[in-house]
């Protein structure tokens, strides 16, 4: 299917109508808003040489927190938000699973490496720390076994360790407009593949 620029302008519109409606959130307990974090994990991506995949993927990984309309942090009143799944069923409409299968899988993410490195969970925030709980914690052996089967599982466990360094307030923080070429390429190539 060939894509139009006016496709393009319109998802990019939706974006920045989301990002700007619902980016000035608070991210869970961090000293930093929605976008901020966004940007930050996608920085980080770039500057440590990840895929382009990873990069658009580390942008949008927790688009589902502003999707889901149960409010500002709801773990901490004992609800799962889900947002890994809602994010990835939401982003499946424009990208391919090159992205969509590590934003499905971060959350999956932090539980298996909550399991198999060391130290790892040491390094989470209080929130994520609370979300762990309702998520079901560090994996089991067999849910690892699993895990280490799914589509993309190695990328979003680098998704994961990206999400948990873009959580500071001092850190890299482009402009959304400057991931727009590198969504539209994955976006384009979905379509092209339709």
């Amino acid at each position: 299917m060939a894509h139009t620029p006016d496709e393009d302008q319109g998802l990019l519109q939706i974006l920045g109508e989301l990002y700007g409606q619902k980016g000035d959130r608070r991210y869970g307990l961090a000293e930093l808003n929605q976008r901020m974090h966004a940007v930050q994990a996608a920085a980080l991506a770039q500057a440590q040489g990840s895929s382009s995949a990873v990069v658009v993927a580390a942008l949008l990984h927790d688009i589902g927190h502003m999707l889901h309309g149960l409010g500002e942090h709801p773990a901490a009143r004992g609800v799962d938000d889900q947002h890994e799944q809602v994010g990835a069923n939401w982003l499946a409409q424009y990208f391919g699973d090159e992205v969509v299968e590590p934003v499905r899988l971060h959350v999956a993410a932090k539980r298996y490496l909550c399991a198999t490195d060391p130290g790892y969970l040491d390094k989470l925030s209080r929130d994520s720390l609370e979300s762990l709980a309702l998520q079901g914690g560090p994996m089991s052996a067999p849910e690892q076994q699993v895990f280490r089967s799914r589509l993309g599982w190695r990328e979003a466990v680098a998704l994961r360790r990206l999400d948990e360094q873009a959580k500071d307030p001092a850190g890299p923080a482009p402009a959304f407009s400057e991931f727009h070429q590198i969504i539209l390429s994955h976006h384009r190539a979905f379509l092209s593949a339709a």
